[in-house]
């Protein structure tokens, strides 16, 4: 390879997304006029300089680099227009350089393990997108460097030291060679960006054989510009490196605000549009800074606050008068912040904070010349959001789908594959989005889907869209596939009926016939063997939801047969395993209650299962004290609701339960389930309260001490509107109705001083309320 190769190159060290290291490079490489420019990003993706500098692609834009083999793992190269080796590779093209990139293949780079964190590089750093927050890391050698000057953060420091002072080449290139030389030694993963350097060195060697090293101009991150002065490379590291893997190219549209996200000294693009100004305006953050405070000054105002021309010109002096007093050159980011709060917002920086930072950060989202080329998930995608005029943007969007309209219901199940797949773009927000109600968390998927009339939506473009759609490729050539390959996979680790139901009512929101097939027949396979009351009964479900509603969004392709009788089948085998699953401790039986309220419902509003079946199993385990007595409570509040269980019956059944008052655990847990099918109903009538005062006066004072805790669970399901009633019926059977307007009103106040005051006369009751 040979170091005096490194020697004699014309060798410029950056950082990424940096406006004054473009300026400053651009003045350089017109001072030289190198015949080669080679650039640090993934040496295979050289095909892909031509649609970058395409005059269709507008930045911003990032290299996609992503794994063939089937591994869903990715890289990210994002540019802005005024990223240092955008600006090189444009300069390549203008004066008819050759144009390199030099830094490991995708390959190399998706085979090393993605956990590591890279502060240095980007390029290198920016995986698929993950969800978990990042492990807080130790101070870094950028920011101990930085408070060693006097500034409060790296990015300070870099704007006062490197972005706002004017520099020619030469002083420019010194200062940050000595930086780096400071710096490069002191981050993490040394010996894979040693070997990085190895690699790139080898293939500036390489085209050295070509080109004199005097008419080659190397552009890479300051570190490794630093190792390459100084000579410090070791051809033996990139031996060191991991077998290359799989993996291709493409071009894709990035955006501000991603560009924004990513942090630390390699890409430390805080306010990508702050930047943009700066770069259109020469490198002048004076400007850039007067252009966002009257922005600002736009935006304040269009919410009703008082704002002039004159809190902008002293805002804007403000800065400029802080950045002097710093020793800056000019204003950066804080000054413009800290002017914001003191003059527009008198102080208050909530503002700053809550809507007018975005206007730094900005919304720009690039665009990529068609000769690039798409594969055909993303060709669909872009095609649906374009027919169903969809949000193109990388803000939220929400929007409400009204399923009774066929073309909105396809969009539904446009964005149901989308979330199926596992593509981010849309979230489903619930039934309730636009109509003035708050509504309850909902299921994206499942029976809810298919009868719901209308679905709210929040959408939103980012990279990671793009990203996904790129990676899913390997799933199949359309969304329809891709989820079918997604659901046979749950599919076949399903370990019961619940779990087919399940993969099957998401085939159906997201119309998979072929897999709602399979899976339909995975269903009845389960249900012969399956001992488990809660998957059972979430089949159930699934199953007469789909013989109810049937599904708008595509035909099963089963017959018309194939459904109903599954649902009859499932449901008698639910039935037979009902006793089984109500046996054992509260913690046992907790899944088996939403197992008994499903089946209660199925029940009474399917017409082919076997409805009698269903209440001969709920009358056992109401008169059953084997089974937990939460399950028996439950039962009877739902044969009571559904008048299978008179009042009467029910005034007999409650006053058994609660007759053993040495026992007070087992009528408690009576009690609690009895209560949480419907507690105002239950509490309404007046020979059930009449049980419950005679059970509550028959426990003995020890006794009542020990069972209080598990007296009041039983009783947590009451509200004020409850124990209103309660308290009234109560008054009434202890002939107490002259204070039954002082015990409403001490419900409603929740008044113990005043609840106590009758104590006497409601014996232990108000502990309980």
């Amino acid at each position: 390879m040979g170091l005096d190769v490194l020697s004699r190159v014309h060798l410029f060290p950056v950082r990424h997304h940096s406006p004054r290291t473009s300026r400053v490079l651009a003045d350089f490489l017109e001072k030289v006029k190198p015949r080669a420019v080679l650039v640090e990003g993934p040496s295979d993706a050289d095909a892909l300089v031509e649609t970058l500098l395409d005059g269709e692609t507008q930045p911003p834009v990032a290299i996609l680099g992503y794994r063939t083999d089937g591994t869903p793992r990715s890289s990210l190269w994002p540019f802005a227009s005024y990223s240092p080796e955008y600006v090189a590779l444009k300069w390549a093209k203008q004066n008819g350089a050759k144009a390199r990139f030099i830094d490991l293949t995708i390959g190399q780079a998706l085979a090393r393990d993605r956990d590591d964190v890279d502060l240095e590089d980007p390029a290198d750093s920016e995986d698929e997108p993950q969800q978990d927050e990042p492990p807080k890391l130790e101070e870094s050698i950028y920011e101990r460097v930085a408070k060693a000057r006097g500034y409060r953060s790296f990015e300070e420091f870099w704007e006062a030291s490197f972005e706002a002072p004017g520099y020619d080449p030469d002083s420019f290139r010194s200062a940050l060679l000595a930086y780096a030389e400071l710096v490069r030694g002191d981050g993490r993963d040394v010996d894979y960006h040693r070997a990085r350097d190895a690699v790139m060195a080898a293939r500036i060697a390489e085209v050295a054989k070509e080109i004199p090293p005097e008419q080659i101009a190397v552009v890479v991150g300051a570190a490794h510009a630093a190792a390459f002065a100084a000579g410090d490379v070791n051809p033996e590291l990139a031996k060191t490196l991991d077998a290359t893997v799989p993996s291709a190219a493409t071009l894709i549209p990035y955006s501000f605000p991603r560009l924004a996200e990513q942090t630390g000294y390699g890409a430390g693009n805080r306010a990508p549009q702050y930047y943009q100004r700066a770069h259109d305006a020469g490198c002048s953050f004076r400007r850039a800074t007067l252009e966002v405070l009257v922005e600002f000054c736009e935006h304040l105002r269009l919410r009703g606050f008082t704002a002039s021309l004159a809190d902008t010109i002293e805002a804007y002096r403000l800065a400029c008068t802080l950045a002097d007093l710093r020793g800056k050159t000019e204003p950066g980011l804080d000054e413009v912040r800290e002017a914001t709060v003191a003059t527009m917002c008198r102080g208050d920086a909530s503002h700053v904070d809550g809507f007018l930072w975005p206007t730094v950060v900005g919304k720009r989202i690039g665009r990529v010349a068609a000769r690039v080329g798409k594969n055909s998930l993303q060709e669909e995608f872009w095609r649906e959001l374009d027919a169903r005029k969809l949000p193109r943007h990388d803000e939220p969007e929400t929007f409400v789908l009204k399923l009774n309209d066929s073309v909105q219901t396809e969009t539904s199940v446009f964005l149901h594959r989308l979330r199926v797949a596992g593509v981010p773009y849309a979230t489903f927000q619930g039934t309730g989005v636009g109509s003035g109600r708050n509504t309850p968390t909902e299921e994206a998927g499942g029976q809810a889907a298919l009868a719901r009339v209308r679905e709210g939506w929040q959408a939103q473009w980012t990279p990671a869209t793009d990203v996904a759609l790129v990676e899913k490729i390997v799933l199949g050539d359309s969304l329809q596939q891709v989820c079918e390959r997604v659901l046979s996979g749950e599919l076949s680790e399903a370990k019961g009926t619940g779990d087919a139901a399940h993969v099957l009512m998401e085939a159906v929101v997201t119309g998979a016939p072929q897999v709602m097939g399979t899976s339909l027949r995975a269903c009845d396979s389960f249900a012969a063997t399956d001992e488990d009351l809660p998957s059972l009964a979430k089949a159930c479900r699934a199953l007469s939801g789909l013989v109810s509603f049937g599904t708008s969004r595509h035909s099963t392709g089963l017959g018309d047969q194939a459904v109903p009788a599954l649902c009859t089948k499932t449901f008698a085998r639910a039935v037979l395993r009902v006793r089984d699953g109500c046996t054992g401790d509260d913690e046992a039986v907790a899944p088996a209650k939403d197992a008994l309220r499903a089946l209660h419902e199925i029940a009474l509003a399917q017409p082919l299962v076997d409805k009698s079946a269903w209440l001969k199993v709920a009358r056992d385990l109401v008169d059953s004290y084997a089974v937990n007595a939460v399950c028996s409570g439950l039962a009877c509040g739902l044969l009571y609701l559904a008048q299978e269980i008179s009042d009467a019956q029910v005034a007999d059944i409650v006053g058994q339960r609660l007759s053993n008052a040495t026992e007070p655990e087992q009528a408690a847990n009576f009690l609690g389930g009895f209560f949480e099918v419907n507690a105002l109903v239950l509490v309404k009538s007046r020979p059930v309260v009449q049980a419950l005062d005679s059970f509550l006066c028959g426990i003995d004072t020890e006794r009542f001490r020990d069972a209080l805790p598990m007296l009041r669970r039983a009783f947590q399901p009451l509200g004020a509107t409850e124990r209103r009633y309660l308290l009234e019926n109560l008054l009434a059977i202890r002939k107490l109705g002259e204070k039954a307007k002082e015990a409403a009103q001490i419900v409603a106040e929740k008044d113990k001083a005043k609840l106590q005051e009758i104590a006497k006369d409601l014996g232990d009751l108000d502990d309980l309320l």
